[in-house]
This record gives structure tokens, C-alpha cells and sequence, in this order.
């Protein structure tokens, strides 16, 4: 196996920290990638779409290097549901989303220029959330201030106690990275893990 630089397209602190978890050199650049979702486009092809296109955007920059992109997005019906960036607008999702069962959809893709290669994949998450209250929703937010986290939920910090159930095949997929499938990729693109 070659010696290639792995690089993760991405500023998040939560795929940084799930990265970590490899113990494997990375580096991350930020991808710059417009995250406007497309008229009519799905939830799952929004983020599958986002998530090839930054780890194309920093391939495109480090040509040598193996780039992991990812991206997540709440599915609400059939409706993506972003980050909501500000106490109000995490309120207003949390409140849509109070006894429902949303469908949290995490795509990755890994890329290398120089290889030609190039995969991607999805992890579908279902969660289901608790009747919360309103007292609840602000007291949850208060003391997680969730607001750069898809769908207000924030499940690796006290967000768990907002929720009634969690069913995945990859576990790390609703903070944002499924490693599972990354280091599949990962090891298809040469790099080896272990």
C-alpha cells in the first residue's frame, strides 16, 4: 500500500474528534463548498451530493492525497432539515420534530485525483424523538447550544435524553462520520488502518 496523505474535507470538530478515534495521520482543509440544497432535491441526494463534492473541492487542491468527505442531513418527510444556526430556528426544528421519526441521512465519500478513485456511501440513521415540551427544547439548548448540528441534535452530549430511539448499522453516523463505512473506503483506496 502506498504512503498517501489522508486529508478530511471538512471543519467540523465532530468528524475531527470521530477521526481521531482511527488513530491515523490526517489533516483537514476546509472544503468551501456551497451547501444550498437544489429545488426538489432529496435529503439523502443532498447530502450524498455534498459530501462528493467537498472531498472533490480538496482533492482538487491536494491531487495526491486521500480525501474523505461527509456530509448529514435531517430528514423530516421527505424534508432536509440543515443546521439551524441560531437559537430560534433550533427551536422552531426541534418543535417539528417532537414525537417524530426523522431519518438522519450521512454520506461520505472518499477520493484520490491521482488514483482515479472515488466512492461514496450513505448510513441512513432513524431517530426517534421524545413529545418534548417547551421548557424541555430550551433547557436543552441552553445547555448544549447545538446550532452547527443537523436537525438541532446533538445525540453525543445531552441531546441523547431528547430522543426515544436510535437504530443504525454504523454508530457513528448520526454524529456525522460513519467510520464504518469510511475505513471501508478508506482500505479500498490503499490506506491501510491497521
Amino acid at each position: 500500500m502506498t504512503k498517501r496523505t489522508v486529508i478530511l474535507a471538512s471543519t467540523s470538530r465532530y468528524r475531527r474528534d470521530l477521526m481521531n478515534r482511527l488513530r491515523l495521520p490526517f489533516e483537514v482543509h476546509s472544503p468551501e463548498v456551497d451547501e444550498t440544497p437544489l429545488p426538489g432535491e432529496s435529503p439523502s441526494t443532498l447530502a450524498q451530493r455534498l459530501a462528493l463534492a467537498k472531498a472533490q473541492a480538496v482533492a482538487r487542491r491536494f491531487p495526491d492525497a486521500v480525501v474523505i468527505g461527509s456530509d448529514q442531513v435531517a430528514d423530516l418527510n421527505g424534508e432536509p432539515l440543515g443546521k439551524p444556526g441560531t437559537h430560534e430556528r433550533a427551536v422552531q426544528q426541534l418543535r417539528r420534530m417532537r414525537g417524530q421519526t426523522l431519518i438522519f441521512q450521512t454520506a461520505v465519500a472518499v477520493v484520490c485525483q491521482a488514483t482515479g478513485f472515488q466512492q461514496q456511501d450513505i448510513a441512513p440513521v432513524r431517530v426517534v424523538f421524545r413529545e418534548l415540551d417547551d421548557a424541555a427544547i430550551e433547557a436543552y439548548l441552553r445547555a448544549e447550544q447545538p446550532y452547527d448540528c443537523a436537525g438541532s441534535a446533538k445525540s453525543e452530549g445531552l441531546g441523547i435524553a431528547i430522543l426515544e430511539a436510535i437504530d443504525s448499522d454504523d454508530p457513528t453516523a448520526l454524529v456525522g462520520l460513519p467510520l464504518i463505512r469510511t475505513c471501508r473506503m478508506l482500505r479500498s483506496a490503499g490506506v491501510d488502518l491497521l
